[in-house]
């Protein structure tokens, strides 16, 4: 294989590797978001709990109070009761002590319902504190595991930008601009190999001469895809290259025709 040709496919390992990194890196802003909203959301639950429990405990004392206020009102229409002198006089403080205890009965109830709520919502209170302990032990696990993955990359990072930068001046100027503009055109893959005569990336055919050029160990040619233009390069068989005397073992020939 040619050596530029070498040289170009350790560029391409390293730039994949790196655009897989940068990639792993960019999420993870979002696993740590993700993590964080489910604490949070535990938070609020528990949050509303509260505050329902308050709402309710608000209402229960309300409701005391309207208890113990209709109470008075019947204790004193019955106080009324022996200054009374008339039966019409009579009648009327008996239906306003009967309406008030109608009230009494009401105001009851609610207080009983405020109370059996407020029962409930102790129960849900307790309940979301045990979640929120959960999912917070769960996440500071999740985040610590997340932030060393990032350790990791970040090193994997620094480590594959040295020796990208290795790699680069070896390749010249233009081939270089060449390399970049198919990167960007193909999702990182400037490079494909050529396999049963056809480029493995977009499945094209290459020509008799191109292919049989490419073959000859002593080539000094570069060709590329006519259909997507990536560089070629080519492995000949371990079984076809030992039995051609000429041949280096597992010696690969390259591509790029004359146009960069």
């Amino acid at each position: 294989m040619l050596k530029i040709l070498q040289d170009l496919l350790e560029l391409q390992a390293v730039d994949m590797r790196l655009q897989d990194v940068h990639a792993r890196l960019a999420a993870f802003p979002k696993k740590i978001a993700d993590a964080e909203a489910r604490t949070a959301a535990a938070k609020a639950e528990l949050e509303r709990s509260k505050a329902a429990q308050l709402a309710t405990v608000k209402d229960r004392k309300k409701y005391e109070l309207d208890v113990e206020g209709w109470k008075e009102k019947v204790r004193k229409y019955k106080d009324q009761t022996s200054q009374i002198k008339t039966n019409e006089a009579y009648k009327a403080l008996q239906h306003e002590v009967q309406m008030a205890e109608e009230q009494i009965a009401k105001a009851e109830d609610r207080l009983l319902e405020q109370m059996v709520s407020g029962e409930e919502y102790d129960r849900r209170i307790k309940i979301s504190e045990k979640e929120l302990k959960e999912v917070e032990e769960i996440v500071r696990g999740e985040r610590s595991k997340i932030e060393a993955e990032k350790a990791e990359d970040e090193k994997a990072l620094a480590e594959l930008n040295i020796k990208r930068a290795a790699v680069v001046p070896r390749i010249p100027e233009k081939l270089m601009d060449h390399y970049d503009r198919i990167v960007k055109k193909h999702n990182g893959v400037a490079l494909a190999e050529v396999r049963d005569e056809k480029c493995t990336a977009c499945g094209m055919r290459v020509r008799p001469h191109v292919f049989q050029e490419m073959r000859r160990s002593n080539s000094e040619e570069m060709f590329h895809c006519e259909t997507c233009t990536r560089i070629l390069y080519y492995y000949e068989p371990a079984s076809s290259a030992a039995t051609a005397s000429s041949a280096t073992p597992s010696a690969p020939a390259g591509s790029l025709s004359n146009e960069t």
